[in-house]
């Protein structure tokens, strides 16, 4: 009914559409400045209870910003770059939105803010606020005044919010020229694979109205909560590679049916009917495995479940309501020009018969190709980013690499510790006791600073008890200990005895809590995405072997890609050519959304070789020989909607920011292994070895899905 609706009313529902697109272009163009900067925090966590104690009762934070001043000639002692130092001390923190900053040349500064060649020292400051305060409304004015040179001193800027606020910048501009490259590119492989320049225009159409149309729909969700910035680069992502993916079947299916006879009114319905409804499995498919991610309490992780479930909403319907219409219109000028070259006499039809006569040849070859891809991620080490997530080239970055090579100490990265009222006698013990810690620098407190057990002078300026009586204790740690185990030094802190009620807070123990929150809810997250989207499948086949296998056969694509990640951007193998440096950790999160995304558009492909397999298998009822017709009708839509998701994804592995290479490398590895050795070799492999089990169902939930599920009439059930 819907398909010859839209047949009928071609027309309107096009025109409607364009002024839908033009709409959501209209809305959507606001959404970019509309969403949130988020910092990588677990809110309700010990180390955001400390940062509120900080503010409110001590009037600190941990430091956020930054500025290494190195002496253009001589020592940072001189006198004329000291007096300068100072200077710029006052004057940072005079800065409108600075709550609080010090120096090496503050008075009573310790000697680990200067660098061991006393060429450089370093000065703090905590600007206080949210994400978007302090890096949309300090950090932009601030960071272009202050880094400077003058006769005495050279001044770069930093610290942890400024290198984020640069890492946005450049992700920003990374998507923008990936896109602008990625636009052109696609229509060139579309046309390729069409041969039709007008069926290319409307799939890519198909993708633009995606995008725009999830941007719009971000725009709604963000009057009801925060959403991330980089939820739109994910609209951006996936918009052009559902809208294409999705595009592609319609097309396909609207030509075959113009070739078995059906005029374009009637093409269009059986399209609808049949595609139109494999689009929507897919889409559900794909929605459900990017909503799960809602089941992290963290808005970072959580905007990529509005980002996700935008992109299907827009892609779908572009897919099965406009692209259908536009087709009507066009009529029969999208056909492929020349003879096509019948089912059964072509590549996939003969590879997928060759694989089933040898199942366990070919399948044994291919499972092991992917295990063995796969192993490295045994030896995952997940952990906290820092700088090097910038390019080489990016200010705060080469600032960072030179606090790195010249300081022994990192102040800015302390763990700041929050008591109830002490006496100094308790304080001093306990600051004792944390300063024996391993890769602790030195521990400062009320009652003094205290160095391998021992007391070490008075504690710096700043004060550390709060006029209720409250304690703040400063832990600073080595650079090496960082470097080695951020995680591990948080934990020995928070496991050491206190004489009083102590909370650990500060960045370490921020990012700490963040991945701790993160690892946590990995096994609920991934249950739920198994669950939801094996109920999916089988509501589409009615069997409850078709999904199982679906869902093994997605999480061995995905091992290659987590093992892949390892064996390059935490192990560092092909950095040079990549462009980054390894820190020889991983930060959960994306490989968390790249699951996600991965799974979601697995089981995408899988829907469409499935949906065309059980439409022959209904037709025909023969088990075997349906699968390689279904592969063979459905391999060159799975292959060229592959070709272009992994380009699309393999440019932004050109991006500067290592999150995005990481997404780019992992994404494009896991569409070309998913349409090769898994819908290739494993599937015709293990559903040859099934045959008629592969459509099974144990009586009840056979009859559950006569009564709830959502196949075609004609529908087969093996029970």
């Amino acid at each position: 009914m819907l398909g010859r609706f839209i047949a009928e009313r071609a027309r309107w529902i096009v025109a409607v559409g364009i002024a839908a697109a033009l709409l959501a272009g209209a809305i959507g163009a606001g959404t970019l400045n509309a969403l949130s900067l988020n910092r990588f925090e677990a809110p309700g966590s010990e180390s955001m209870r400390v940062r509120d104690v900080l503010a409110r009762d001590h009037g600190i934070g941990s430091p956020n910003l930054a500025l290494l001043v190195t002496a253009r000639e001589g020592a940072v002692d001189d006198e004329a770059t000291a007096r300068a130092g100072r200077e710029l001390t006052r004057e940072l923190a005079a800065h409108p939105g600075v709550g609080r900053a010090w120096s090496y040349w503050t008075a009573g500064a310790p000697d680990t803010l200067r660098s061991q060649d006393r060429r450089h020292a370093l000065v703090l400051a905590w600007v206080p606020g949210d994400a978007d305060h302090v890096r949309r409304e300090v950090l932009p004015e601030l960071a272009p005044r202050f880094a400077r040179t003058t006769a005495t001193l050279t001044v770069e800027v930093g610290g942890g919010d400024e290198v984020f606020r640069q890492t946005m910048q450049q992700a920003r501009q990374d998507f923008l020229r990936a896109e602008l490259f990625i636009l052109p590119v696609v229509l060139l492989l579309l046309w390729w694979v069409y041969r039709r320049i007008s069926a290319a225009l409307l799939t890519l159409g198909t993708g633009l109205f995606a995008v725009l149309g999830s941007l719009a729909l971000l725009r709604a969700v963000v009057a009801f909560t925060d959403v991330s910035t980089f939820a739109s680069n994910i609209a951006l992502v996936m918009g052009i590679g559902l809208g294409v993916d999705y595009g592609l079947f319609v097309v396909f299916r609207y030509r075959e049916e113009l070739r078995g006879g059906a005029d374009v009114a009637e093409a269009v319905a059986r399209t609808v009917r049949g595609a139109g409804r494999t689009v929507l499995f897919s889409g559900v498919t794909v929605a459900a495995s990017l909503s799960v991610l809602l089941a992290f309490p963290f808005p970072f992780l959580s905007s990529f479940a509005y980002a996700g479930v935008a992109v299907v909403l827009a892609a779908v319907a572009g897919a099965t309501v406009l692209l259908p219409a536009a087709l009507a219109l066009l009529g029969r000028r999208v056909e492929r020009r020349g003879p096509v070259p019948a089912v059964t006499d072509g590549f996939w039809f003969a590879a997928a018969r060759r694989v089933m006569r040898r199942p366990v040849a070919y399948g044994g070859a291919a499972l092991a190709v992917l295990l063995l891809l796969g192993a490295p991620f045994l030896d995952v080490r997940f952990g906290l980013p820092d700088d090097r997530v910038l390019p080489a080239s990016a200010p705060a970055r080469q600032m960072h690499d030179r606090i790195r090579a010249g300081f022994t100490v990192e102040e800015a990265d302390a763990v700041q510790l929050v008591a109830t009222a002490a006496d100094p006698a308790m304080v001093a013990g306990y600051a004792s006791g944390l300063s024996r810690i391993e890769g602790v620098a030195r521990v400062d407190s009320a009652a003094g600073s205290f160095r391998n057990g021992q007391p070490a002078g008075p504690a710096p300026a700043g004060g550390f008890t709060a006029a209720g009586g409250g304690q703040r204790i400063t832990v600073l740690p080595t650079s090496a200990r960082l470097e080695a185990d951020a995680t591990g030094l948080v934990r020995e802190i928070r496991a050491l005895p206190a004489p009083f009620a102590v909370e650990a807070g500060g960045y370490p123990a921020e990012l700490t809590d963040y991945r701790d929150g993160v690892t946590d809810r990995l096994p609920l997250v991934g249950g739920l995405i198994v669950i939801v989207t094996f109920a999916v499948l089988f509501l589409m086949t009615g069997s409850v072997v078709a999904p199982l296998k679906a869902t093994v056969l997605n999480l061995l694509s995905l091992s290659v890609i987590f093992g892949v990640l390892v064996l390059v951007f935490q192990e560092g193998h092909l950095s040079g050519l990549l462009g980054f440096t390894p820190t020889g950790v991983i930060e959960p999160s994306i490989p968390i959304l790249m699951f996600c995304i991965a799974y979601g558009l697995s089981m995408d492909y899988e829907v469409f070789l499935l949906a065309r397999i059980k439409e022959e298998y209904d037709r025909t009822g023969d088990a075997r020989g349906s699968v390689p017709l279904g592969i063979a009708r459905s391999a060159p839509l799975v292959t060229a909607a592959a070709l272009v998701l992994a380009v699309s994804f393999a440019t932004y592995a050109t991006g500067e920011v290592v999150f995005l290479k990481q997404l780019g490398v992992g994404m494009a590895l896991a569409v070309v292994v998913d349409a090769t050795l898994i819908r290739g070799v494993l599937v015709p492999a293990l559903m040859g070895l099934a045959g008629p089990a592969n459509w099974w169902a144990p009586a009840p939930l056979r009859r559950l899905h006569d009564r709830i599920g959502l196949s075609g009439k004609g529908r087969r059930a093996v029970s």
